[in-house]
């Protein structure tokens, strides 16, 4: 029976304990600043005991995984290190950036402690263990940085350990895997918010800009709504990568302006058919740096319990729905409801159950 110290009892780490229960003999051990996360772990079976000591059950794991935000993951580290005699457990964490990590793993290398950086590039719109999941991962990249003692076989062996996720492994580099998740996740995260703090600006003036932000600008900026203080920790450690994005993004947009400021068609269709081209040869349905949307759009008729059918057929079926937006509402004529599933799987189930029942549904990619 192996042991598995998981440090950080959250979401994707309740996630990933779960895929490791199903796929080996393993007692799973849970620590977590907020005792609560840890005592309903236990209680949904997501981790077998709470640590009594931290640094006892380090000594005494197979493996320790890291699941917290980045600066505690450095924080973790450091008393990882100081524990004596060394460790012997492959450690990992789960962190969004890698660079900073990568450089303190070194300094448990000096100690004869193998560390293998991880980066599943998956998550939810729901946080916490409870909405912990074994198949959260599935077909999602995960990406790998090992430590410099790290060899092929310890390499294998961690990619043995998550094998229960059904993720896709890529082994990088720290400084690769910074720049690649800061140009298609970190920077876009800054660009939405920056959308958002331009039309908050306006709204102040006009409150018609929030009555219009409800459509389309809602969802095209849905990831501003993310964890302020997670993402503050990941512009500060990716901040020369997204430096430089930024300083790109300040030249196309100068470039934008200038075509804006000639009015030549031409250039304007140029540009935006080369993005729209881009835009439509990016994989439909493999899973990125961003979580995806898992939208079910369904017509309806502006009738009373109209949305209560559609609720209680999903219910019904066991197919639960994470989010319901009514998008068009207006007498004598139908209504377009939005609804918002764990994921793609839950939503075609839900397509087709409704479309047995003669409801016309579509999704939008």
């Amino acid at each position: 029976m192996k042991n598995v110290l998981l440090i950080g009892v959250g979401l994707i780490g309740g996630s990933i304990a779960l895929t490791i229960k199903n796929e080996h003999e393993a007692v799973i051990v849970g620590y977590d600043v907020q005792t609560a996360n840890c005592e309903t772990a236990v209680k949904l079976g997501v981790i077998d005991r709470i640590a009594s000591d931290l640094q006892h059950d380090a000594a005494n794991a197979d493996l320790i995984i890291i699941a917290t935000p980045v600066e505690a993951t450095l924080n973790i580290m450091d008393q990882l290190s100081s524990i004596k005699p060394a460790i012997k457990a492959l450690v990992m964490d789960v962190g969004s950036t890698k660079n900073t990590i990568m450089k303190k793993a070194e300094n448990l290398a000096e100690n004869g402690i193998v560390f293998i950086g991880g980066h599943p590039m998956a998550g939810s719109h729901k946080t916490g263990v409870e909405s912990a999941r074994p198949h959260l991962l599935e077909n999602a990249f995960y990406i790998l940085t090992p430590s410099s003692n790290a060899s092929e076989a310890r390499i294998e062996e961690a990619k043995d350990w998550l094998k229960g996720t059904h993720a896709k492994f890529i082994v990088a580099e720290p400084d690769e895997h910074d720049f690649l998740t800061g140009i298609v996740s970190h920077f876009p995260h800054l660009i939405a918010s920056s959308l958002v703090r331009l039309a908050q600006k306006h709204a102040n003036d006009n409150p018609l800009v929030q009555q219009l932000a409800a459509g389309g600008f809602r969802d095209i900026t849905r990831i501003a709504s993310s964890s302020p203080k997670m993402w503050s920790d990941i512009v500060s450690q990716n901040k020369e990568h997204l430096l430089s994005l930024l300083n790109e993004w300040k030249e196309e947009m100068d470039q934008v302006i200038s075509f804006v400021e000639s009015g030549d068609q031409n250039q304007l269709f140029d540009y935006f058919n080369g993005a729209k081209l881009f835009r439509d040869g990016l994989p439909v349905r493999s899973k990125g740096a961003i979580q995806p949307f898992s939208d079910l759009y369904v017509d309806i008729l502006d009738t009373a319990g109209a949305l209560s059918k559609v609720t209680t057929l999903l219910a019904e079926s066991q197919i639960s729905i994470i989010n319901i937006t009514i998008l068009e509402v207006r007498e004598d004529l139908n209504g377009v409801l939005r609804l918002s599933f764990q994921n793609d799987n839950d939503r075609d189930k839900a397509q087709q159950l409704l479309h047995h029942k003669n409801y016309l549904t579509h999704i939008t990619e």
